[in-house]
């Protein structure tokens, strides 16, 4: 994993007694302990016990971090295990606290997690990289903001709101993402994770 410096700053204002940098890691990482978790197709309780367990480890051992930078390696190693450990305690195993075969999901393969790990950087990339186009960009911001609703509104609704004519929407919107793509933040990503992207695309 590339040395990315916002998680090593990260990890290093936590190890300082940062709370404020440890609610980040938290919220940028919650979306990747739950989809690891999703893959063992535990509960909804399970999977808030198992991010529970991730975070106290975290907590219990980050000043221990040999690399800040595989801290999101770390949190999906741990997330992996979490599930693990809940999935061969559950009540409907058996006493020697080892899952029958038909009841134990497939465990996730190297490859399932390192794509949770890219879509989990992703999403980081494009968080910051919208929430500068709030200041750069107000109104692609806006604009963008209200197409990503769910549901989208319509292009009528879209014109009354932001006072566009609706036959300039469908350009403008072309033009705001191609302006978001050329954010920092994103081709940073794209330069640190170029390979990976493209097998993705390819499904290699």
């Amino acid at each position: 994993m590339r040395d990315d410096p916002s998680v090593i700053a990260l990890v290093t204002r936590v190890c300082g007694g940062d709370h404020e940098a440890w609610n980040e890691i938290i919220d940028r990482y919650a979306p990747l302990v739950w989809a690891i978790c999703n893959r063992y197709q535990l509960s909804r309780q399970d999977i808030d016990d198992a991010a529970q367990g991730v975070w106290v480890m975290l907590v219990e051992h980050i000043s221990q971090l040999r690399e800040p930078a595989a801290l999101p390696g770390w949190i999906a190693t741990t997330a992996r295990n979490e599930c693990l450990r809940m999935l061969r305690t559950a009540s409907r195993y058996d006493l020697s606290g080892q899952p029958t075969e038909d009841l134990m999901p497939p465990d996730p393969d190297d490859r399932a997690v390192d794509e949770d790990l890219l879509e989990a950087e992703l999403n980081i990339s494009l968080r910051a990289a919208f929430a500068e186009f709030a200041e750069l960009a107000p109104d692609c911001h806006k604009l963008l903001t209200m197409l990503i609703t769910d549901p989208p509104p319509t292009y009528a609704e879209v014109s009354g709101a932001l006072g566009m004519p609706v036959g300039s929407i469908g350009p403008t919107r072309s033009r705001c993402l191609s302006r978001l793509r050329r954010s920092p933040h994103l081709a940073a990503f794209l330069s640190g994770h170029a390979g990976a992207v493209q097998a993705r695309k390819t499904g290699r």
